[in-house]
C-alpha cells in the first residue's frame, strides 16, 4: 500500500515540462530536481517532500526519451505518479529507475491537490481516503513489480546476478 499527498497536473506533461531541457546538463541531481515541473508548478521542485504522489491526466511523460525525467522524482522522494496513462518510453524508464508508474483512468476526478490518495496494487485501486471515491488500476506484470520492488532494473539485475539466476 502507497499513501501520499498528491501534487496534480493536467493531460499532457511531457518531459519538457517535468525537467526543462535548460537544466538537464545540471550534474547535481537535487539542483536538477529543484526545476522539475517548473514551467506549470514553479514551487513544486523546492516544496515536494519523500513520499508526495504525482497525479497526471493522459500522456504523462510524452516527448524526449530522457531518462533524467524518471530520475527527477527519484531524486525528490516521489513515491508514484498515478496517471490516467502514460508515454510508454517515460513508464519504462521509471520502472527501470524503481519509481512506482500507476496507470488510472480517472484518477483526476477523484483527487484535488494537497488531498492523498491511497495506492493498492495487489487490490487494483486507487482510492482517496477522504472521500472513499476509487479507481481501477491497469494490472502490473509480476515481472514489473518486481523491477519496482528491487530499485529498478540495475538493482534487480545485480541481485539476480548474485543468487546465481
Amino acid at each position: 500500500m502507497i499513501e501520499g499527498r498528491c501534487w496534480v497536473f493536467d493531460d499532457d506533461v511531457d518531459t519538457d515540462i517535468i525537467i526543462p531541457a535548460r537544466y538537464v546538463a545540471l550534474r547535481d541531481p537535487k539542483a536538477m530536481a529543484a526545476h522539475a515541473m517548473e514551467p506549470v508548478a514553479p514551487q513544486f521542485g523546492t516544496e515536494c517532500r519523500p513520499g508526495d504522489l504525482v497525479v497526471a491526466g493522459q500522456s504523462f511523460g510524452a516527448g524526449s526519451s530522457r531518462e533524467v525525467a524518471a530520475l527527477v522524482f527519484e531524486t525528490l522522494g516521489v513515491a508514484a505518479i498515478v496517471a490516467e496513462s502514460f508515454a510508454r518510453i517515460f513508464f519504462r524508464n521509471a520502472i527501470n529507475n524503481g519509481l512506482y508508474a500507476v496507470e488510472a483512468p480517472g484518477v483526476r476526478r477523484i483527487v484535488s491537490q494537497g488531498q492523498a490518495l491511497r495506492i493498492d496494487l495487489p487490490g487494483g485501486v486507487v482510492r482517496n481516503p477522504a472521500t472513499g471515491a476509487e479507481v481501477r488500476i491497469v494490472p502490473w506484470q509480476p515481472e514489473i513489480l518486481a523491477l519496482v520492488e528491487a530499485g529498478g532494473l540495475v538493482p534487480f539485475l545485480r541481485r539476480r546476478a548474485a543468487a546465481g539466476a
